[in-house]
């Protein structure tokens, strides 16, 4: 080879390794990463509209436990809430044969969209009485949910108990509640 021909391989091959490191570099790592990106979120988004198809195959059931949930909730009015709150335990107690020594109710606002009472109540009873009035509790339609309860005898025997619990009450203040 002649050193003419050998310079200029040289520089076409210079060129050329320099082209390859630019093009790797700058152009296909990008596009690489580019490339990575979008199939993350088209699978985002593919996992997005199988949600969104499962919520709208079950919109009646959601919509049905959204309007008990309205209905069943406390009236925004607070004195009124709390009336009713105090009626159903008078109740529940009366016929689970519970005695209530005391309860305490207190509003608290979180949010503009809803009130929420928390309720300590203390009552007296045997374990039957006493599980009796929380499955009322429980199973009564009111929107209302049990925080903590403590129990703890009164007697050595362990035959008269008394009971703490700390309850939560909801109350919408939206504007549609029925």
């Amino acid at each position: 080879m002649k050193i003419e021909n050998r310079q200029q391989f040289l520089v076409v091959l210079t060129i050329a390794a320099f082209a390859l490191l630019v093009g790797v570099n700058f152009i296909l790592e990008p596009l690489g990463g580019w490339w990575s990106s979008r199939q993350a979120q088209i699978k985002d988004l593919q996992t997005r509209v199988d949600e969104g198809r499962l919520i709208i195959k079950r919109e009646e059931g959601i919509r049905s436990r959204w309007d008990s949930m309205r209905k069943n909730s406390l009236p925004a009015n607070t004195s009124q809430a709390e009336q009713n709150v105090l009626q159903s335990m008078s109740e529940w107690a009366r016929s689970s044969g519970v005695d209530l020594t005391s309860v305490m109710p207190q509003w608290k606002t979180e949010s503009t969209n809803y009130l929420s009472l928390a309720c300590r109540v203390e009552s007296a009873g045997n374990m039957g009485t006493l599980s009796r009035f929380l499955y009322d509790l429980e199973k009564g339609p009111m929107a209302l949910r049990l925080d903590s309860v403590e129990l703890s005898s009164r007697d050595a025997s362990g035959e008269k108990l008394t009971m703490g619990l700390e309850l939560n009450g909801l109350a919408l203040t939206l504007p549609g509640k029925k």
